[in-house]
């Protein structure tokens, strides 16, 4: 099955383009190629960019705040398993005051002259190749191991931003209850009643080789199926499909 998910509000959906970026970082900086750590280091620099233009750490802040009030709230629910309960307040604590404890997310690249240096050559297509900054080609002929080293030593500093986010969008996701539907004729529309949700959430079931066109307000939610032809142009499908479909809130 693939799995697709779409934002309800501009918060969550600026929580998954983070998310997105994070997922990147890990897996080219677990590489040892030369090519993996300048995607690493260019994912650094769009972290870095989009904490100077968002106040990023605070609206993470915020939204373990509010999870935990909006948790702390089904104590008084019967059938509730208060162990599991007080482990999971336990954790949005801890993700809080390690961030809470933080300064100014990424200080420590803004504050070295040569990432701050590299920082804008990237900026500029082909900008960081050996004839613009011959240094950072010296880097990259540096050993691996040592490659590795100087990564993790530049990742570091993002880490509890990225823990509070994952956090976040793991109770998010565990908020929704996977139910079986069918598109007829390829569109599926559920109304809603003025009833909110944050994230929706869709299998689909990867042999039928087709994608979801997802919509949604406080009124109704659209779940529309197409393929690709051969100049990847999208097409609607009109027969019945089956899946999958979460709706979460916290």
């Amino acid at each position: 099955m693939i799995l697709y998910e779409y934002p309800c509000n501009e918060r969550v959906r600026s929580l998954l383009r983070v998310e997105h970026l994070f997922d990147r970082l890990f897996f080219f900086a677990k590489g040892t190629d030369v090519h993996y750590h300048q995607i690493s280091v260019a994912t650094l620099f769009d972290l870095l960019d989009i904490c100077d233009r968002t106040d990023l750490r605070g609206a993470v802040l915020q939204d373990l705040e509010r999870q935990r009030v909006s948790l702390g709230a089904l104590r008084q629910h019967p059938g509730v398993d208060a162990q599991t309960l007080d482990a999971m307040l336990a954790e949005i604590q801890g993700a809080a005051a390690e961030l809470g404890a933080q300064g100014r997310i990424g200080q420590e690249l803004r504050d070295n002259e040569w990432l701050a240096s590299l920082r804008g050559r990237v900026a500029v297509p082909g900008g960081s190749s050996q004839v613009d900054m011959p240094s950072y080609f010296s880097w990259q002929l540096k050993p691996p191991e040592i490659r590795t080293r100087d990564l993790h030593q530049w990742i570091t500093p993002f880490l509890p931003l990225y823990k509070g986010l994952a956090l976040i969008l793991r109770v998010l996701r565990d908020s929704g209850d996977a139910a079986e539907v069918v598109a007829r004729q390829g569109a599926y529309q559920e109304m809603l009643g003025g009833k909110v949700f944050q994230l929706l959430r869709v299998w689909v079931d990867t042999a039928l080789d087709i994608f979801p066109e997802i919509s949604a307000n406080k009124y109704v939610i659209w779940v529309r199926f197409a393929s690709q032809d051969p100049e990847l142009k999208p097409q609607p499908i009109t027969r019945d499909i089956t899946f999958k479909l979460a709706r979460c809130n916290v």
